[in-house]
């Protein structure tokens, strides 16, 4: 219904803003990572939105962009989690960390939003982890995705993995690293755990 407000930031609540739009104050729930990232009230900003119709109340949700409401609108595909708790998963990971864990298949990673057990970290993995783009979530590269040798990748994520490193960190480290052709699965392990160290 609303696909997004933009007005000037009346409040900054624990989980909410308050928008002034023309006079009208709308208030929407926005998880912590948003609101780290928010202008000082007083400013105008822009949110995209989600509306929640339930029989006792309409609720707003808002986003910086129009990515991460798609990807909270993702969560809410997987039986189980309702607003409220993809707002807490939201809250802990910013949208990229998400999408890396459930590529990565890290339920430990997800299972630290409150709420979300390691079964259901373990079910929104499995039902989401088709719908998720992995050449979208990887860095850019300098050649074009098809020219790289996924193997020497997914070698080196697994090498980070064996070194004790988490799934998600692993595949983080890889994809911020500019891979070319002519790498192998060391070149690519050292350049990772170069970023692993900072």
């Amino acid at each position: 219904m609303y696909g997004f407000i933009i007005g000037r930031i009346e409040e900054i609540e624990e989980n909410l803003v308050c928008l002034n739009c023309n006079n009208v104050g709308y208030e929407i729930y926005i998880p912590d990572s948003v609101k780290q990232k928010l202008p000082p009230t007083g400013e105008e900003i822009k949110l995209y939105t989600y509306l929640n119709v339930r029989e006792d109340a309409l609720i707003l949700f808002g986003f910086l962009t129009k990515e991460d409401k798609h990807l909270f609108k993702l969560l809410l595909t997987v039986s189980g989690i309702g607003p409220k708790g993809a707002l807490s998963i939201l809250s802990v990971m910013t949208p990229q960390e998400l999408k890396f864990a459930i590529l990565a298949g890290d339920d430990k990673q997800i299972s630290k939003a409150p709420g979300v057990g390691k079964k259901m970290a373990q079910k929104l993995i499995i039902e989401l982890k088709d719908k998720i783009d992995l050449s979208e979530t990887l860095a850019e590269q300098v050649v074009p995705e098809s020219e790289i040798d996924n193997s020497a990748r997914n070698d080196a994520i697994s090498a980070l993995t064996a070194l004790g490193y988490s799934a998600t960190e692993s595949m983080k480290a890889v994809s911020s690293v500019t891979i070319t052709p002519e790498m192998d699965a060391e070149d690519i392990i050292k350049l990772a755990l170069k970023k692993l160290a900072f």
